[in-house]
C-alpha cells in the first residue's frame, strides 16, 4: 500500500487488494451529507439492491424492525446463479455502525460511518473468514468462480454499492 494515501486519516475512494488470505475486502468514500441522512439511506434495506451488483433483496424475517437478533432473508445474484443467504444483525449504533452476519458463507458485513468537517465518511468492510462454511466450500468454485474471484468481486461490488448510496445521499 501506499503509506501516502492509506495514512491514518487519509480519506479517498480505494479498494485493498492484499492476498485473499491475510484480506479484508473494504472501499470508502467521503459523502457530502449528514450521517443521519446517510444512515436513513443505508438501513433502507429496500434501497439496498438499486446500489449493489449482487443483492437483490433483503428482507427482514421477523416483525420488529432493524435490531440487534433481527434475521433478514437475502436473494443474491451473479450472473444467471441465484441464491438465498440468512443473515443476522449483530451490532446496530444507529448513525454510526451496523453490523450483521451471513450464516450461510461465515461472512461479517460491516458498516461504519465517521462524521466529517464536510459530511460523513462511509467505511464498508468485509473480513474474508478464514474457513468456510461447507455450504461456502461446495457452492463458491461451482457458482461462484471459486472463493478468491469471488472475493475480488465481492470488493468491486461493494465499491459501487458505497457509490451508489453517496449518490443517492448527495442527490
Amino acid at each position: 500500500m501506499d503509506a501516502s494515501t492509506d495514512a491514518p486519516g487519509a480519506c479517498h475512494d480505494h479498494l485493498v487488494t492484499e492476498p485473499i488470505a491475510d484480506r479484508e475486502l473494504r472501499a470508502e468514500t467521503l459523502v457530502a451529507a449528514k450521517p443521519e441522512q446517510v444512515w436513513a439511506l443505508l438501513t433502507d434495506f429496500s434501497q439496498m439492491a438499486s446500489w449493489s451488483p449482487e443483492t437483490m433483496r433483503m428482507l427482514p424475517l421477523k416483525p420488529g424492525g432493524l435490531r440487534v437478533g433481527q434475521w433478514y432473508l437475502g436473494l443474491n445474484r451473479r450472473k444467471a446463479v441465484i441464491w438465498p443467504t440468512r443473515s443476522v444483525v449483530a451490532d446496530v449504533e444507529p448513525g454510526r455502525r451496523l453490523v450483521w452476519d451471513t450464516k450461510s458463507s461465515g461472512a461479517q458485513w460491516i458498516w461504519e460511518l465517521e462524521p466529517t468537517d464536510g459530511g460523513t465518511r462511509v467505511i464498508h468492510r468485509r473480513p474474508v473468514p478464514k474457513k468456510l462454511t461447507l455450504l461456502s466450500k461446495a457452492f463458491a468454485p461451482v457458482a461462484l468462480g471459486g472463493s478468491g474471484e469471488h472475493a475480488d468481486e465481492l470488493e468491486q461490488g461493494m465499491a459501487r454499492t458505497v457509490a451508489g448510496l453517496k449518490a443517492a445521499a448527495e442527490a
